[in-house]
């Protein structure tokens, strides 16, 4: 009998690309087209611009992972995201980020992905993270913001407001309009 071997974070550590382990398996993620990119690099400048002002935290782009101790999940990867935790230098950052931005891209359309995307709010909120953002670019709702506090309530923001992440990125906010490129 053949022992099953679950996914460590130091296999982690060799995967090229964007990866998280999830029930015991690395789990890699597509490369995501220009809007979804574009959006989720303006959510990190500005959350970096935030970081930078008020000395709070750190803001953390695309491809970083968090190793968070969970039972079906060892790591995060979101698209951009607030983290207030301890400075790793080259490891992965230890613990969720309060506040978490995942931008959805060509393959998070249709019932298996709104599934995937549904399921993992939970594990968000289970590892400390605050406020997770599901940002849908081809929706009128375009963010959708959950707490930790109340995690099957969304907070919708479209073009044309202001969209937050309150509690956990205190008196930050941004244009939806950044969003887009046009």
């Amino acid at each position: 009998m053949v022992a099953n071997l679950e996914a460590t974070i130091e296999d982690l550590y060799a995967v090229p690309g964007k990866a998280e382990i999830v029930n015991g398996e690395i789990v890699t993620m597509s490369p995501t087209g220009a809007a979804p990119s574009y959006a989720a690099s303006e959510i990190f400048v500005s959350l970096r611009e935030y970081a930078r002002r008020t000395k709070a935290g750190y803001a953390v782009n695309d491809n970083a992972a968090f190793r968070v101790d969970l039972p079906n999940r060892k790591s995060f990867s979101p698209d951009a995201a607030f983290y207030t935790g301890k400075w790793t230098g080259m490891k992965f950052f230890e613990g969720a980020p309060f506040f978490a931005v995942e931008v959805r891209s060509e393959g998070d359309y249709g019932p298996a992905a709104e599934r995937a995307i549904v399921e993992k709010r939970p594990d968000y909120f289970a590892a400390g993270t605050l406020v997770v953002w599901d940002v849908d670019l081809l929706d009128d709702d375009v963010v959708k913001s959950y707490s930790a506090s109340e995690p099957e309530r969304a907070i919708v923001f479209r073009r044309g407001e202001m969209a937050n992440a309150e509690p956990a990125v205190p008196e930050w906010s941004m244009p939806v309009n950044d969003l887009f490129i046009e």
